[in-house]
């Protein structure tokens, strides 16, 4: 007799896993705001200077900090948030700085597309009016952590929350990527480069070459090769809680990078072990969970290939 669900049984744990996805609101008020301008942005340090004076009228100290490099682990205290004004690339930044002291991180968009950012500027006055009520949610974005090993020496680690890329440097021929899953051998890639992204990278880099589209609430690693040669070609999504290890093969020069910022070269034989890190993003939401995907649709739209493609006599 087959093993069938009741179906009331069935729609009761489609409605408690919808529960459970809802998010929680009722945050409490930022006590000292962390505003990150970009130096670069001609319209971040006027902006910036705008919601000092607004968080102040609240009670909220704040303070605007213009180098990225000021803010370390331990500048943050309980009760802090960060405002990163700039693009996806600062958001990128604002996430990894703030992770291990497990702090929010609200983002104005003031770059070109904005996948990460929550604010835009003509709307942030609502926006943090909602933030200093508690009216927003946390959303978690897992991380990776990379370790580069040479024989037995330990040579570099790092955390980032887009991807990390095992490439070819300046030369301009494949490197063999011999890669593991959990120990077992899973494939040598032939291939410009391997990239090794998280569900927020894989609406980036990843993306670009063809990868698949994950919900930032996953916590599964994306596999894609970029021009592989005769080997395999397609994505792989990877169970939750498995390790990657990458065997480079060269006899020319390569590279392993983080989030497009992290950077560090490899020599042939060198191990590159990737898994889950310790600690995750905290990005301040006030929409909605459904977010993500209007947010997709908005932001490929504006692609000058998918404009070209709407107006192809202009």
């Amino acid at each position: 007799m087959p093993n069938t669900l009741n179906p009331a049984k069935a729609d009761e744990q489609l409605r408690v896993a919808r529960q459970l996805r809802l998010p929680q609101r009722n945050q409490p008020a930022p006590q000292r705001m962390f505003l990150l301008s970009h130096p670069r942005l001609s319209a971040s340090r006027p902006l910036a200077q705008e919601m000092v004076a607004q968080m102040r009228t609240c009670g909220i100290a704040a303070e605007i900090v213009t180098d990225k490099d000021a803010l370390t682990t331990q500048t943050f205290e309980p009760g802090d948030m960060v405002v990163a004004l700039g693009g996806d690339g600062w958001m990128l930044h604002a996430g990894r700085i703030t992770a291990e002291a497990e702090v929010p991180v609200l983002g104005v968009n003031l770059g070109r597309l904005g996948f990460l950012a929550e604010v835009q500027p003509t709307e942030w006055r609502s926006v943090f009016k909602r933030v200093c009520a508690g009216d927003y949610w946390i959303e978690q974005r897992m991380m990776l952590r990379a370790e580069v090993w040479r024989d037995d020496q330990h040579l570099q680690s790092f955390d980032v929350l887009n991807e990390v890329v095992v490439s070819r440097g300046a030369v301009v021929r494949p490197v063999r990527l011999e890669t593991h899953i959990d120990g077992g051998w899973l494939t040598t890639y032939v291939a410009d480069s391997l990239i090794i992204a998280t569900p927020t990278g894989s609406t980036a880099y990843a993306l670009a070459v063809g990868g698949p589209i994950l919900p930032p609430d996953l916590k599964n690693i994306l596999l894609i090769p970029v021009a592989p040669h005769l080997s395999m070609d397609r994505a792989i999504v990877l169970a939750r809680g498995s390790t990657v290890t990458v065997i480079v093969h060269m006899d020319h020069a390569a590279v392993i990078s983080g989030d497009g910022a992290i950077e560090h070269p490899l020599d042939d034989g060198d191990r590159v072990i990737i898994e889950a890190g310790p600690h995750s993003a905290r990005f301040v939401r006030t929409q909605d969970p459904n977010y993500f995907y209007r947010t997709l649709m908005e932001r490929m739209g504006k692609n000058p290939a998918a404009e070209m493609m709407k107006n192809p006599h202009t």
